[in-house]
């Protein structure tokens, strides 16, 4: 049975996004510090070296994407493709979008149930601060894949900000490496 995991890189002070962020300026300023742990030498996006690849490879695994409309928005949607698997946004406007592969369904349940469904046995990434937010609240957002990042950002767009209640999560495997400390969780409640 899939598994619905957010998969989200954050500052040491909890922000997964800085200054400014805005259509034409997705993740706002300095955002890609949060993803330098797969950066290349060149500075290309690719599969780290060592025990962080592991994380790469269950992105590149996944069975489907649900994403808020805000995110999908600054991303164009991932040009219709994130890895070739169906990709799921959450919105109360749920005017179709011009992307084959990109559904847009009205509350955060329906996109899951609708997602998983998609995914087979292979898990369900999930991506944004806000749909993070309401995957808890709605109780169907099953793990936490964070990267923690060694950088302070002081402002921008925290993942945590706003949730409905204290919410118990249990360690899964932490890969600690120069770039980020990556602990995996498993929400209890």
């Amino acid at each position: 049975m899939s598994s619905s995991v957010l998969l989200m890189s954050m500052s040491a002070d909890g922000y997964v996004a800085g200054p400014d962020d805005r259509p034409g300026n997705p993740g706002g300023d300095d955002f890609m510090r949060l993803h330098e742990w797969y950066l290349d030498d060149a500075g290309e996006v690719g599969r780290p070296d060592g025990e962080a690849g592991e994380i790469w490879d269950e992105l590149n695994a996944t069975g489907a994407v649900l994403v808020g409309r805000r995110t999908a928005e600054q991303v164009d949607y991932y040009g219709g493709h994130h890895h070739g698997v169906p990709i799921f946004v959450v919105s109360h406007d749920t005017t179709p979008v011009d992307y084959e592969n990109v559904h847009v369904v009205g509350d955060i349940e329906t996109a899951m149930a609708q997602a998983k469904a998609a995914a087979g046995d292979k898990d369900v990434l999930v991506h944004g601060a806000v749909t993070a937010q309401q995957a808890l609240a709605a109780g169907v957002l099953d793990e936490l894949q964070l990267s923690q990042v060694p950088v302070l950002f002081g402002s921008g767009l925290r993942l945590f900000d706003v949730l409905p209640h204290r919410i118990e999560l249990e360690v899964v495997r932490v890969i600690d490496t120069p770039r980020a400390t990556h602990i995996r969780y498993r929400v209890l409640n």
